[in-house]
């Protein structure tokens, strides 16, 4: 996997950003996706976060993740030889993370990595918004997570 990972305002210390960084991978691996696939994670605030979900999903509050698929196999743009898949874009607020993570009662790193995984499948076309495709992805997240040794 090709990671780009913005952190602007280094709201993330290096080990999480070398979670993040080994969690992508693995999880490319886990779907078999080519190695040079791409994407990217920009690291944001509450204030930020709250404005993305506002402006592009009518919710205004703050959220954990938002994925921006670039394909979403509606009109996809065939590529060209040689060409790298882009899958698209996550807004992670590690804030509202770290809230979830006490709430839940698990680590900030198991957290993370939930947060991770989620949107990374919902970049590679999962869903959870229609019972069918929940019972799909929820356990594909968690067995990818169990995989990593994020366990709760």
């Amino acid at each position: 996997m090709d990671l780009e990972l913005y952190d602007d305002d280094h709201l993330l210390d290096a080990q999480h950003h070398d979670l993040i960084q080994k969690l992508v991978a693995f999880c490319g691996q886990q779907l078999k996706l080519p190695t040079d696939t791409e994407m990217s994670i920009t690291i944001v605030g509450d204030d930020d976060i709250q404005k993305i979900n506002r402006d592009y999903r009518d919710t205004d509050r703050a959220t954990d993740v938002i994925s921006f698929a670039i394909e979403d196999g509606e009109d996809d743009l065939p590529l060209l030889p040689g060409m790298a898949k882009n899958i698209g874009d996550l807004f992670i607020d590690p804030l509202t993370v770290r809230r979830h993570a006490k709430e839940y009662g698990h680590s900030f790193e198991r957290e993370l990595g939930y947060t991770v995984v989620h949107g990374f499948l919902h970049l590679n076309g999962y869903d959870h918004i229609k019972p069918e495709d929940e019972a799909v992805m929820i356990p594909l997240q968690k067995k990818i997570l169990a995989a990593y040794g994020l366990t709760r």
